[in-house]
């Protein structure tokens, strides 16, 4: 009775002290997920008050939060989604893997960590947080400019990506061979690609037999139908979170989207744990001896990720304040760069792998959206552009279409201003 006690006190006093995290952060408009791991760090051993009788559950529900994250990203494409993206920008995707996942892995041989390490922190320093992101778009009201389809693009491949890299991280971390490795990996792209292909096959039956007016019912299908595919993908050394993902790219329709309303705060509240149950397992004494290292791989890969972006966007015909403006707002790393490191931390490669992508995250986590705001401004001042020989109502539609902020009413004043201007000159 007294540990159940407890529990209840412990663990209702992280779920509230989360919600009063977030409401701070959402204050003052930046993501919760660099204070969420900062709680995690204050629990944690080594830090002001560690948990105890909670700690396994908190375990137990971060599990539930990777799921949730992953099911959640697979509603939000469609497998002909993915197939065309495929398809139209593997370029980009190649280029984004190789300038910002080799930092990460040349690191990690620099440290003496061996090549597993470099395998993980290689994840670690690639993927973008599509959350993060996702929320600059909507706060800078960018969610109609030109360059976001650029960016989105290179996200899914991203997140496409993942359901490749995780079962091969996954199998090197369980330590097995070659053999194995390689049997394993075959499984999980064989299991890809065939739901990959069912779901553009046969989504709309799949969708309509999930499918429930009523929402209770709904939730409990949906939210067992990927717990047990999880579980299974697991047992199968594949990863329960590419199963997730692969659960949520077979719903489409209306059914992704009420499954989306429902489980949205459900993947919050259990995401938020993930996050603190990370920091938990993060002495904050291990974070200062790495905190150089993690400063270093933050500047270059805010480099690497504004050049990927720059030339995505370069390549799909913008301007150059488009490529900026993409480049900036890939820099945000946070979500899936902590899923890859806790695998790490769980199986126990490296002790300092885990507060190096602590410190890693919370930097770039609140420099990302700084760079989505100011790269494109800074580097219109730096790099002076030649003087534009087009005429004033060219160089007006131009920056219409760029950031597509002017209206059609302030085009026609600026135009009729213009031909008053020209009649008075005509008149003198």
């Amino acid at each position: 009775m007294h540990s159940s006690a407890v529990f209840l006190i412990e663990f209702g006093a992280v779920i509230l002290g989360l919600g009063l995290l977030g409401r701070l952060a959402g204050r003052f408009q930046f993501s919760p997920i660099p204070l969420y791991l900062l709680a995690g760090l204050a629990f944690g051993e080594g830090g002001l008050l560690p948990l105890g009788a909670s700690e396994e559950f908190v375990a137990i529900g971060a599990e539930i939060g990777v799921v949730l994250l992953l099911l959640m990203l697979g509603l939000e494409y469609t497998a002909s989604d993915l197939v065309s993206n495929l398809k139209t920008q593997y370029q980009s995707g190649l280029v984004d893997a190789t300038l910002n996942a080799l930092p990460g892995a040349i690191m990690a041989l620099l440290l003496g960590w061996g090549p597993v390490a470099a395998v993980v922190l290689a994840g670690v320093t690639w993927i973008s947080s599509s959350g993060v992101i996702a929320k600059v778009l909507r706060d800078l009201g960018r969610l109609g400019n030109r360059e976001t389809p650029v960016i989105l693009s290179i996200l899914v491949l991203e997140d496409l990506a993942m359901a490749v890299y995780l079962p091969i991280v996954t199998a090197l971390l369980a330590g097995v061979g070659l053999a194995a490795g390689s049997i394993t990996l075959a499984i999980a792209l064989g299991v890809a690609g065939f739901v990959l292909f069912v779901a553009v096959r046969f989504g709309r039956h799949i969708s309509r037999f999930v499918s429930s007016d009523d929402p209770e019912k709904l939730l409990l299908v949906v939210l067992g139908l990927t717990l047990l595919v999880a579980g299974i993908a697991q047992q199968l050394q594949v990863s329960a979170a590419v199963g997730a993902f692969l659960v949520g790219i077979a719903l489409s329709g209306e059914v992704a989207e009420g499954t989306h309303n429902l489980l949205s705060p459900l993947r919050d509240l259990f995401a938020a744990v993930f996050f603190v149950f990370f920091g938990l397992h993060t002495d904050p004494a291990s974070i200062p001896p790495v905190l150089l290292p993690a400063l270093a791989l933050a500047v270059v890969t805010t480099c690497t990720k504004i050049a990927t972006g720059y030339w995505a966007a370069r390549r799909a015909g913008l301007s150059a304040k488009g490529r900026w403006r993409a480049g900036g707002t890939l820099v945000a790393r946070g979500e899936f760069s902590i899923v890859i490191a806790g695998l790490a931390v769980t199986a126990g490669i490296e002790p300092r792998l885990g507060p190096l992508a602590t410190a890693y995250v919370l930097i770039l986590v609140v420099v990302g959206p700084l760079t989505a705001r100011w790269t494109e401004p800074l580097a219109r001042r730096l790099i002076r552009p030649k003087p534009a020989a087009a005429p004033a109502a060219e160089s007006t539609a131009e920056s219409t279409a760029e950031t597509g902020t002017e209206t059609t009413a302030e085009t026609t004043s600026e135009t009729t201003a213009a031909e008053s201007k020209h009649r008075e000159t005509q008149r003198g």
